[in-house]
């Protein structure tokens, strides 16, 4: 972060309250956008389809650039959130179009082999309350 201000980055913003991927960073240096990804690998990724891919989409002109979501059932309770979105890294498994995700257990973002058995994110709100199996929820497909 003090590098880019170095640099002479004017900064819109540093860390946001989403997990993984705390540490972002947004600015401009004469006049040129800044994204400034963690530089976990597991945050980076996740930062990368929430903000990178969308600003990159919006600078091509592809219209809407925020990242889609899709609807999914709930696998299994889910305890209430914390304070920061949570992107959890989970499988999604279809079964006659109907589609169901379950989250893994351990949602450390060091643990690169849990991000390389998801083929989804499940999309948890800031605060958001206790899930029941069964539900629905938000997710984010890995393609």
């Amino acid at each position: 972060h003090s590098t880019a201000e170095n640099m002479g980055m004017e900064t819109s913003f540093y860390k946001v309250a989403m997990r993984p991927g705390k540490p972002l960073m947004a600015g401009r240096i004469s006049g040129i956008p800044i994204l400034g990804l963690p530089g976990n690998p597991v945050s980076a990724l996740v930062c990368g389809i929430v903000f990178l891919k969308p600003a990159i989409n919006a600078m091509l002109g592809k219209g809407n650039a925020a990242f889609i979501t899709q609807n999914a059932i709930l696998g299994r309770d889910l305890p209430e959130n914390g304070p920061r979105e949570h992107y959890m890294r989970a499988t999604l498994k279809s079964d006659n179009g109907t589609q169901t995700v379950e989250p893994f257990d351990k949602q450390d973002s060091s643990l690169l082999t849990v991000l390389s058995k998801a083929n989804a994110l499940l999309v948890r709100p800031a605060n958001d309350k206790a899930k029941i199996k069964g539900c629905n929820v938000k997710i984010i497909p890995l393609k």
